[in-house]
């Protein structure tokens, strides 16, 4: 009975301990903030690169404190938080451009109301 309860305990406490993650676990969060950067994100979404600047410096920081359970919850934020910004960039310049899109029109509208006047519907 003892050998098993020894093994039994030994198999939990073996699957508790929690290893190192592969070097290359933050490549995905440096590609994502590093896109991010190149469409804009520091203009059009500030709060969420900073967020993942700082989320991926705390990743680096706990891997050195070997604190591996946290680095890959952090490195994972840290890609959210990028990718957010990615996509907060790409709707401000789609809402930019719609918005020059909506101006342009109202220029070539108020042009062809001064060439036909009220005729123009």
């Amino acid at each position: 009975m003892k050998p098993i309860f020894f093994s039994i305990v030994c198999l939990l406490l073996t699957a508790c301990v929690t290893t190192q993650p592969e070097p290359d676990v933050f490549d995905v969060a440096v590609a994502a903030i590093s896109a991010a950067e190149s469409v804009g994100g520091d203009e059009f979404a500030p709060v969420e690169m900073r967020f993942a600047r700082e989320k991926l410096a705390s990743a680096q920081l706990a891997m050195e404190k070997q604190k591996y359970s946290v680095v890959v919850y952090l490195v994972e934020e840290a890609e959210i938080n990028a990718e957010l910004a990615i996509e907060k960039s790409r709707t401000a310049k789609s809402r930019r451009k719609v918005n020059e899109l909506r101006k342009s029109n109202e220029e070539l509208e108020a042009s062809l109301r001064e060439t036909f006047g009220d005729e123009f519907e």
